[in-house]
C-alpha cells in the first residue's frame, strides 16, 4: 500500500491510499480517482515528503526511569494557542464539521438503537423525526432493502456512554 498526496485542477489537496504506484495509474486512466472535495476527476500527484524511518540498528534503546522521575507526574502540554503557526482548516474539514453540527443540533441520537427505530418511524409505529446512531452493516443492508431510507454519516460519531 502507498499513501499519496493528491491536488486536483481546483488546488484542493487530499490523502489518498493505493495498492501501488500502477494502481493509481490504472485508476487514473478509467477515471476512477476524483477530488474528495469537489469531485473533480483532473487529479495529479502533488508534492509530498517521504516517510522515511531509521534503521533498527540505528535506534536509540530506552532509558529506564530512575525513583526521582517517578516521584512527581509530567506536566501535562498545554494546547497550541491559534495563530499563524496552526494550520487553518481545509475546505473539506470544515464542510465536515458543518455536517456533523447540523446533524448533531437537528437530529437525535439513538445510539445502537438505530435499525429498530429507523424501522419503527418507516412502519409508522414511531413518531417521525430525524435520527442518528449506530447499525452494523448487515442491519443496515436490511433497511435499505426493506425500503427504509438510511444513509452513512462521512464522520465518526463518538458518543461517550459515561
Amino acid at each position: 500500500m502507498i499513501k499519496f498526496t493528491l491536488k486536483c485542477a481546483n488546488d484542493h489537496r487530499f490523502d489518498s491510499w493505493f495498492q501501488s504506484a500502477d494502481a493509481f495509474d490504472k485508476l487514473k486512466a478509467v477515471g476512477m480517482v476524483s477530488c474528495a472535495v469537489c469531485g473533480n476527476t483532473a487529479v495529479e500527484k502533488a508534492m509530498m515528503a517521504p516517510r522515511v524511518r531509521p534503521a533498527r540498528s540505528a535506534a536509540q534503546p530506552q532509558e529506564t526511569p530512575t525513583p526521582e522521575a517517578n516521584a512527581a507526574p509530567p506536566a501535562a502540554m498545554p494546547a497550541p494557542a491559534p495563530g499563524p503557526l496552526s494550520a487553518p482548516a481545509s475546505p473539506a474539514e470544515q464542510a465536515l464539521k458543518e455536517l456533523r453540527g447540523h446533524v448533531e443540533s437537528n437530529s437525535d441520537y439513538v445510539g445502537n438503537d438505530f435499525a429498530s427505530e429507523a424501522r419503527a418511524i418507516h412502519d409508522g409505529d414511531a413518531p417521525e423525526r430525524a435520527i442518528y446512531g449506530v447499525a452494523k452493516p448487515e442491519e443496515a443492508k436490511a433497511l435499505i432493502e426493506d425500503g427504509v431510507p438510511v444513509a452513512p454519516l462521512p464522520f465518526n460519531i463518538g458518543r461517550k456512554t459515561n
